[in-house]
């Protein structure tokens, strides 16, 4: 009779219960389903658009500073902000005292210039008779001669100082150069305005902000695919849900080197007909540089996908070239593509064996293959 009656059956089911781990552990770690392992997509027809993005200003088509030729103080001003104006419209006027005191005292010195020249004709004349008469010299003639010319000349200065001081006058009135819409205004009434140096703006006048285009930038690497005439899809912060629409304009060939990273200025035509854009918004811009309607397409996820250690047979058989790995019954299948357009999220297969409805392996699903690589561990409850 034996000392421990239960020790043997109970040895005998751990035995059992142990074998019987182990076998669906090696089973379900080497023979079991391996597409519950990944996680996979079918290739599908779609379409792709492939564009270009950037971000860039709105800005008006044609933006006018009007400025001053003359220095003085505001004393009116008869435009505002989002105030329309017309060609030739005064918007504002400097004070024009000392522009009129300046203008009479041009006046005054033509009168005297146009004086002295009857006093050197009369003196020329008479000094020509007298010299015919051989009662003067020639040099007295000379004389004389040289003081009209000098007369006549003394006018024309004149003529022209008082031309100069009735134009600083006009200046002195400010007008619009354009028809359009002020969208700055930058002096107030009792402000000094000094253009001794350069001229300073006092109003920024859009022509027409219901035409209005978008300066950005395109990295060099981009620029190769922007053609003129290709269609622009642009949103801007104010209105996130719309999505406006443009046309390439201008590629404009003087380079913007920043930091070694070389940009190109490109220039979108926007059609405002509504009004809502306004100058100086921030644009997303998206550059339509080539689409297509029903192809081929996969994410670009399964060209980044490399199989595991495990997989290392089939990761060998992978061609050369683009490949995906397509989920052919319980193996991994690697395919050769030949890729064409891709946007943001998928790539055209221009040619290839892969079919519509294809699973392709997009990413592996770490839960029998995490840190502790595939061994078994008790967890407690």
């Amino acid at each position: 009779m034996t000392r421990y009656p239960l020790f043997r059956p109970l040895l005998a089911a751990a035995v059992l219960a142990a074998a019987g781990l182990a076998a669906w552990f090696i089973w379900g770690h080497n023979n079991g389903d391996i597409s519950q392992r990944y996680r996979t997509t079918e290739v599908e027809r779609g379409d792709i658009v492939q564009s270009v993005a950037a971000n860039g200003t709105l800005n008006p088509v044609v933006l006018v500073n009007v400025g001053t030729q003359v220095s003085g103080t505001v004393k009116k001003l008869y435009a505002d902000f989002n105030d329309r104006v017309t060609p030739n419209q005064v918007l504002a006027e400097l004070d024009p005292a000392l522009f009129r005191a300046q203008l009479e005292q041009s006046e005054a010195n033509l009168a005297n210039a146009k004086a002295n020249l009857e006093l050197a004709i009369a003196r020329e004349k008479r000094n020509r008779d007298l010299f015919h008469k051989k009662f003067v010299s020639a040099d007295a003639l000379d004389q004389a001669v040289q003081t009209l010319d000098s007369a006549r000349a003394q006018l024309m200065l004149a003529q022209a100082q008082l031309k100069k001081d009735r134009t600083n006058l006009n200046y002195s009135i400010i007008r619009s150069p354009i028809s359009g819409v002020v969208v700055a205004r930058n002096v107030d009434v009792g402000q000094t305005v000094a253009a001794s140096f350069q001229t300073p703006t006092l109003f920024q006048i859009a022509k027409d902000l219901r035409e209005m285009q978008i300066d950005t930038t395109v990295a060099e690497a981009d620029v190769g695919t922007v053609e003129m005439g290709q269609t622009v899809n642009f949103s801007v912060d104010a209105f996130p849900e719309r999505n406006f629409v443009g046309t390439v304009k201008q590629i404009r060939l003087n380079p913007t080197i920043q930091q070694n990273v070389v940009t190109y200025n490109v220039v979108v035509a926007v059609d405002n007909a509504d009004g809502k854009l306004m100058p100086g918004m921030t644009a997303h811009i998206r550059v339509v540089v080539e689409q297509k309607k029903d192809v081929l397409r996969i994410p670009k996820e399964a060209l980044r996908f490399k199989p595991a250690a495990e997989e290392a047979k089939a990761r060998d058989k992978k061609p050369q070239g683009p490949a995906v790995y397509r989920l052919a019954g319980n193996q991994l299948e690697p395919v050769a593509v030949k890729t064409g357009i891709s946007d943001a999220s998928y790539v055209e297969v221009a040619d290839g064996a892969l079919q519509p409805g294809d699973q392709l392996v997009v990413k592996e699903i770490a839960a029998k293959t995490g840190k502790n690589n595939g061994r078994f561990q008790v967890r407690p409850f």
